[in-house]
């Protein structure tokens, strides 16, 4: 029998606290607190690596480092990493928005103060510790933090338009930079160090209290990322080592232009020779992150959108077969268990489909999707398989009241059909429709359960500035709220 649960969609950082952004310190575990006595499972969260252009998630600088700007500085205060003293002067920040270039200004200089006194005189009490860290993730490590370090004395340049030695990863050159730039790549070290340090305490501290973190990863990585600087043959680039090929989805429900990621797309018969050795170090490391992993944009597993570079939109592109059952099926083998959710939405084949089966990997359900045809939208309750992820709505989503007042009269019509037992609160309508539900798992965002509006989305795909920035308030949690979710998850057994 397949485990019924439910639980929020929430970032980290858009969790309240003092620092301008959400952070694995005291409010990430109050956070899960709130969730246990609610009855909650499940807590979702985008992707954690650090943000490149725009703040996105998904286009970060590795996949595997994590986000040094989630590193909570109080925690470092109380293990003397910094002095109390440095943290009396905290400006004021928004406490509705993340403001990044803020946050960035005034955290990384106490960062860096840190790390000089964990270097000087503090890194005797984690010498231990650090050295079994570094020992352990030294496979990606090393190359991040050189990549970190060459960006920031080349002042930001990507990497593709750096010295060609050292563009081209030749010996000398990695060496030469790695000598000079020694405090710069150690300072990186340093930040991967705490980050890896307080999220594995904060993912612990959710066991304990039976929550299951649901991780997120990219099927694309950033063009100006260390992951394609240091495996530049898994990817279409040309001889100058730019991509040939740009990854994205055609026109669809997001945008009437499609989406133009910008991602280089993978070589797939390159992987397939290096046995997707790429691939599958990054799933297990997630898995060892996380206790299930979504794979966003899984369809790409199949087949992916690949557009000609020069283009402005995603229209002129076409799709290309990719290998990803092969990688899967050698995954599968590993593992055993297969902890993965399909994001399957967009222009979903059979094939794709036949894909996901295979592997027993539930897809998701979209309820926003749900009435903007007929009685057998595939997104409607009653059409799902138990074997599914039923959210109201995504991070890419508008909030489900900005959804419900934009909509157009017809699909609005709809929906109310459905939710005439809410007339007054639609939104928590589409909440218990999506508890009620036989899906195994349902997940609503954390704005939905707090009725806000269109004010609170988290992003609007297509648009590259004004987005991830949303933090909530405790204040704005009340005790209906924590009643309404105690209530709605008994009621449909999901708290087994």
């Amino acid at each position: 029998m397949i485990k019924r649960n439910s639980g929020i969609l929430l970032h980290i950082t858009s969790l309240p606290g003092r620092e301008g952004i959400g952070t694995m310190g005291k409010n990430a575990f109050a956070w899960i607190d709130f969730l246990r006595e609610t009855s909650q499972q499940l807590w979702q969260i985008l992707p954690l690596g650090p943000v490149a252009y725009g703040n996105c998630p998904y286009q970060c600088y590795s996949a595997f480092a994590g986000n040094p700007l989630l590193i909570d500085l109080h925690q470092l205060g109380e293990e003397g990493v910094l002095e109390k003293t440095d943290l009396q002067n905290i400006p004021r920040f928004d406490i509705r928005q993340v403001d990044f270039g803020k946050v960035t200004r005034w955290k990384m200089p106490l960062l860096k103060k840190a790390f000089l006194g964990f270097r000087d005189d503090e890194r005797k009490r984690y010498e231990g510790e650090y050295a079994r860290f570094c020992d352990e993730h030294n496979w990606w490590l090393a190359d991040y933090a050189l990549f970190m370090a060459i960006r920031e004395a080349l002042e930001g340049q990507p990497w593709n338009n750096w010295p060609e030695g050292i563009k081209r990863r030749e010996p000398a050159a990695m060496n030469r930079y790695r000598e000079e730039l020694g405090d710069t790549v150690a300072f990186h070290y340093f930040l991967q160090f705490f980050f890896f340090r307080q999220w594995y305490a904060l993912r612990e501290y959710a066991r304990q209290n039976g929550v299951t973190i649901i991780g997120d990863v990219p099927l694309y990585v950033a063009g100006n990322s260390v992951d394609v600087w240091a495996n530049t043959g898994i990817f279409l680039l040309d001889r100058d080592l730019n991509p040939l090929k740009v990854a994205g989805v055609p026109p669809d429900y997001f945008s009437t232009t499609g989406q133009l990621w910008g991602s280089p797309v993978y070589d797939w018969e390159s992987l397939r020779r290096q046995e997707y050795h790429w691939w599958l170090a990054r799933i297990h490391f997630n898995l060892r992150m996380f206790d299930q992993v979504r794979i966003d944009h899984f369809r790409g597993l199949e087949a992916f959108w690949s557009v000609p570079v020069g283009e402005e939109t995603a229209i002129h592109g076409e799709w290309v077969t990719a290998k990803g059952s092969e990688m899967l099926e050698i995954l599968r083998k590993q593992l055993g268990s297969f902890p993965l959710i399909a994001e399957d939405l967009g222009t979903i084949t059979p094939e794709v489909e036949q894909l996901r089966d295979r592997f027993n990997m539930p897809g998701m359900k979209v309820l926003q999707f749900a009435f903007n045809s007929d009685e057998a939208n595939e997104h409607l309750p009653h059409n799902f398989p138990v074997n599914a992820v039923v959210y109201t709505g995504t991070h890419d989503n508008d909030t489900a009241w900005g959804w419900l007042h934009a909509a157009p009269e017809k699909e609005k019509k709809f929906a109310m059909k459905y939710l005439k037992n809410y007339p007054w609160r639609p939104v928590w309508g589409l909440i218990e429709m999506a508890w009620a539900s036989v899906a195994c798992k349902a997940v609503t965002p954390l704005q939905d359960l707090l009725e806000l509006g269109a004010e609170s989305r988290m992003n609007i795909p297509g648009i590259a500035q004004g987005n991830w920035g949303w933090r909530f308030r405790w204040d704005q949690i009340r005790g209906k709220h924590r009643r309404f979710l105690r209530e709605i998850t008994g009621k449909y057994n999901r708290t087994a």
